[in-house]
């Protein structure tokens, strides 16, 4: 099939199909001698056959809905410019590199310039070259310096493994540049007795933005060397720093710009992402500064296969009677069986934690039946492990010791994977660029490599494995953030405070709403203004204000009660829905009942067992407007926006069989509800309308409680969010509107974009949801259209066509 429109991250070039272990890999070994991608001397299997040995049987084959054939694609090469040292050209060249493609040359010639940039071009397109080429130079000149240390660089990277696996990388480049390089990893694993040596040594620091924000700026006395002669800042993956997150990562990247400027530097900033839409734009709203972006992608592309999976409608009835497919967990599990059976190398990608857990389990014991040498070599890789955890699995998956490997995102931007063969990704991951990404984790060559998504029963699933030119014939999602939200704003001015007193002119630095935060800043007593500046009068400090990945909170220690040994942790905000009372939670292959979650301590106490189930919990949810910022008229109906307060209570959870999914009872838990203040997007709609749709109230609540459920699923494709980022309610009479009323809510307090974006999509986004209720075969309603796996009334009730009904009339007067 032609393809002729590529979303940024479809752009990789992967490398081969491969039975035997790689065990060496060049660094940044992303271009290649001159000329088109060549077959290896010694075949291995294409795409396509291992695609037909995956869907041998006419049960398999009725299995894939799609298969999408990305031509290969020879690459374009340039000339460095002149203006980077000769011996940095050599030493590139002694990695196997001889000639740059454009976009890397172009990428480096406005980094020489002063200019910031974003380098927005597929996976393994030599984005780290990209901005390692002017890094090294400058750093090389910088050593060669009469006086001082020279210059500086700081890379940022969202996860400490991509980190580690960078100063690995840059390394080995640097190797013939001698001394003159000198990089470090700093960050919560970096032992004590070495901080200080990296402080004043070293000239090209490795961090993520967690310690940037707790470690290095509220420390900035004893980096003003390095802050002094910081030349560049790479920031790496940075289609990562979205909604809460990416707001909390903008306004760090505004301190440490304030701390440099204080100290005499203005750093240029280099961005990259294999997966971006208007990245410049993005990026600009990132860093606070003009970025220039470089989309065009020169580097070669072997041929890549992806196909679409949905798992078959079992004889099982879920909630409500309604139809259940095979679980996407135990579909994976299969399919990874079946690849490392091959020998093909292969990374299952998994949501969650659990899921990751599960398929590992799975695929061992199923392996375990074919060979007993086979489990050892599939593992499961996630957050929550300890970092000895970590850095051992990353080994073991460059070595080639290990197969298969079902990871969570933790991977997904982690760790070089050279020599992967496959990707199997369970269930859409929320964002077309995550998807991109998560497929281009295959190979790194410029040969053949294999993508499958493997559907979950679920609304957005459902509907992109039958509308593919949703996927493949879209640009990836817009990145959403809101360095404005007062909830992230504040505590960072109260850092910046901390740091150096804040002045008026720091304030335009910070964006328009800091002005206004001020008087509330000081009412609060965080802040107390002395002549021209605000200064942080409190004890302690200021950046323990705020948890910039979005949580808030203490994390939860979860503890083996026998032992007390430590297992892991997990987030505050997630601990009443992932380790409550009865709850399994999953350890590295284990299974762990928690016995009981002590919410003073934040601690969860749990012991080994083997229960034939898994745990989802139940919750209720009420929700109020506190001020209506927009509001658009689609005819009699209303489309708005604004702030609301979410009240949401854990009050029970379900048990689940393994594989199948299906419930075996439900049991009660008493937890304390919380309150969330965010932002939401609602419409309304008039009894008028409800007559003309032929709404009667007695399905009107049904009707209106299957399109939110639908809406929420659905809303992904519009913006750089999950399911799990957003919430919703629905009320067939609410208190503040008077009238029928859908609400989807930002998940984060303050809000974090996604129903903005939603709201301005808002004609798009319901028009897709009608679709994609009306387009299912089920007959009243199943997990592939209107059932929501997070419904707190368990599912009830629901009425699909009511739902089909009222959405066509609300959509027949939008704008």
């Amino acid at each position: 099939m032609a393809f002729n429109h590529l979303p940024a991250g479809a752009h990789d070039a992967l490398g081969p199909l491969s039975r035997t272990p790689v065990t060496h890999s060049v660094p940044m070994a992303n271009t290649h001698r001159p000329g088109p991608p060549t077959a290896p001397a010694d075949p291995r299997p294409a795409p396509g056959t291992v695609l037909d040995r995956l869907s041998r049987g006419p049960s398999r084959a009725a299995r894939i809905t799609h298969t999408e054939h990305l031509p290969p694609r020879e690459g374009r090469h340039a000339v460095w410019p002149h203006r980077i040292r000769t011996d940095v050209v050599a030493a590139i060249r002694d990695a196997g590199i001889d000639h740059p493609w454009e976009h890397q040359a172009a990428a480096a010639e406005h980094a020489l310039d002063g200019e910031s940039v974003v380098v927005a071009t597929g996976t393994a397109s030599g984005k780290s070259l990209a901005y390692l080429a002017p890094v090294l130079s400058a750093l090389a000149d910088g050593a060669e310096a009469p006086n001082g240390r020279g210059a500086t660089a700081l890379y940022l990277a969202p996860t400490k493994a991509l980190a580690a696996d960078q100063r690995r990388a840059v390394r080995e480049l640097a190797a013939p540049l001698g001394n003159a390089v000198r990089p470090a990893v700093y960050d919560g694993d970096t032992p004590v007795e070495e901080r200080e040596w990296v402080r004043q040594y070293a000239n090209y620091v490795l961090t993520n933005p967690d310690m940037l924000h707790r470690g290095i700026l509220p420390s900035h006395p004893r980096w003003s060397s390095f802050l002094k002669a910081l030349r560049y800042v790479v920031v790496d993956e940075c289609h990562t720093y979205r909604g809460v997150f990416g707001s909390h990562v903008a306004q760090v990247l505004r301190r440490l710009r304030r701390l440099c400027a204080r100290y005499g530097s203005e750093p240029v900033f280099l961005l990259a992402s294999a997966t971006a839409s208007d990245p410049a734009a993005a990026a600009s709203r990132l860093t606070g500064v003009p970025v220039t972006e470089i989309t065009d992608d020169a580097s070669p592309r072997g041929e890549v296969v992806f196909a679409l999976w949905e798992p078959p409608l079992t004889d099982l009835r879920g909630e409500k009677g309604a139809p259940v497919r095979r679980t996407a967990t135990a579909e994976t599990a299969d399919l990874l069986t079946d690849l490392v059976v091959q020998g093909v190398r292969t990374v299952a990608f998994v949501r969650s934690r659990r899921g990751a857990e599960l398929i590992s389990v799975i695929a061992q014991e199923r392996l375990a039946a074919v060979d007993r040498s086979l489990p050892g070599r599939v593992a499961a890789y996630r957050g929550g492990y300890l970092p000895e955890e970590r850095r051992a699995l990353e080994r073991a998956l460059h070595s080639g010791e290990l197969l298969g490997l079902a990871a969570t995102t933790a991977l997904e931007l982690g760790v070089d994977v050279s020599g992967l063969d496959a990707v199997l990704i369970t269930g859409y991951p929320g964002t077309r660029a995550s998807l991109w990404q998560q497929a281009g984790r295959a190979g790194r060559s410029g040969q053949g490599a294999l993508a499958v998504l493997v559907a979950r029963d679920d609304p957005l699933d459902t509907y992109l494995v039958h509308h593919p030119e949703a996927l493949f014939r879209r640009p990836v999602e817009a990145t959403v953030l809101d360095p404005d939200n007062p909830y992230v704003l504040a505590p960072h001015l109260c850092a910046a405070a901390a740091e150096l007193p804040l002045t008026e002119a720091d304030l335009d630095l910070f964006g328009p709403a800091a002005r206004g935060l001020m008087p509330q800043l000081e009412a609060a007593k965080l802040l107390r203004r002395r002549a021209t500046a605000w200064h942080w009068t409190r004890r302690e400090r200021a950046s323990d204000l705020t948890d910039i990945r979005g949580g808030g909170g203490r994390p939860v220690q979860i503890v083996e009660a026998s032992t007390g040994r430590l297992l892991g942790t997990v987030d505050e905000s997630a601990s009443h829905t992932a380790v409550h009372d009865g709850a399994v939670h999953l350890h590295q292959g284990r299974t762990y009942l928690v016995k009981h979650l002590d919410l003073e301590d934040s601690a969860a106490l749990v012991e080994e067992a083997n229960p034939p189930f898994s745990t989802t919990a139940r919750d209720t949810t009420s929700i109020s407007i506190l001020e209506t910022e927009t509001e658009i008229p689609w005819g009699a109906a209303r489309l708005c926006f604004g702030s609301v307060e979410v009240t949401n209570q854990v009050v029970s959870y379900l048990r689940r069989k393994l594989v199948t999914g299906e419930v075996l009872g439900e049991a009660k838990l008493d937890l304390p509800p919380r309150t969330l203040r965010t932002r939401a997007v609602w419409w309304t709609v008039t009894e008028d309308q409800l007559d003309e749709a032929g709404i009667t109230p007695e399905i009107l609540g049904g009707a209106l409680h299957a399109a939110e459920h639908a809406s929420i699923g659905l809303l992904p494709l519009f913006a750089t969010c999950d399911r799990w980022d957003i919430g919703g309610v629905s009320v067939p009479l609410h208190p503040d509107t008077l009238l029928p009323t859908v609400f989807v809510y930002d998940g984060h307090p303050g809000g974090a974009g996604f129903a903005e974006r939603g709201f301005r999509t808002a004609r798009a986004w319901l028009t897709a949801t009608r679709d994609a209720i009306a387009a299912c075969e089920c007959e009243a309603g199943c997990p592939s259209c209107i059932q929501s796996p997070k419904c707190g009334n368990g599912n009830d009730p629901l009425h699909k066509r009511g739902a089909v009904r009222l959405l066509t009339r609300l959509l027949s007067t939008a704008p």
